[in-house]
């Protein structure tokens, strides 16, 4: 999917090599792994030694999957973003504006990670610290997210300005993350911060001025 401009539309990327049906399984059990540890004991608990024996792996071979605990844990929230994503299209959200269905959406995410605090600390914590050896995948995060939300508003032919509306909503989610998590928010806030950034897609193309003929 392409944009108006051309340019390619949030969570366009490259197709990655296929992995066989036995590669998979194994980088499910490790992504299990790590949801698992990071799930009781937050970032410091996923320890690479310990999910290589959890998931039935050599430590050699869940290196050549994921380089680092970074990479482990950022692909952990890719594949969160990914089942997300999966019910946004099984179950597109309801609500009478886009602003509203992408506000939904992101709320859905957000009531899951208060769930699993622990993991929502981990995740969180290697995406926004993370080194720039880790700088595409957390750029993949970040076009994933956008995906979701573009996917939740329901626009089929959403304007350069919606695109970029839906961008900064993947920000304003982003920062909401920390601030619950660093105690500087209520869930109140994040809601409120949450709804309140989805109204911009709404807003995007609403005071545009008409072209001049």
């Amino acid at each position: 999917m392409t944009r108006a401009d051309g340019a390619a539309a949030p969570g366009a990327r490259a197709a990655a090599p296929a992995l066989t049906e036995r590669q998979e399984a194994r980088r499910r059990r490790i992504l299990r792994a790590s949801a698992e540890l990071a799930g009781r004991g937050g970032f410091d608990a996923v320890r690479m030694r310990e999910v290589a024996r959890s998931s039935q792996v050599a430590l050699g071979t869940l290196y050549r999957y994921f380089p680092s605990k970074a990479h482990l844990l950022v692909a952990t929230a890719q594949d969160r973003l990914e089942q997300l994503h999966s019910t946004v299209r099984r179950r597109p959200p309801a609500g009478g504006t886009a602003a509203q269905r992408a506000a939904r959406t992101l709320l859905r995410a957000f009531r899951a990670l208060r769930r699993e605090p622990c993991l929502a600390e981990a995740m969180v914590r290697a995406l926004t610290f993370a080194d720039r050896s880790v700088s595409e995948e957390v750029e993949e995060v970040s076009r994933r997210t956008a995906a979701v939300v573009l996917d939740a508003t329901g626009l089929a032919d959403p304007t350069p300005e919606q695109l970029a509306a839906v961008r900064v909503v993947g920000h304003a989610w982003h920062s909401a993350l920390i601030a619950w998590l660093s105690g500087r928010a209520s869930v109140a806030q994040v809601r409120t911060d949450i709804e309140t950034a989805c109204r911009l897609i709404d807003l995007a193309c609403a005071d545009r001025e008409p072209a001049e003929e």
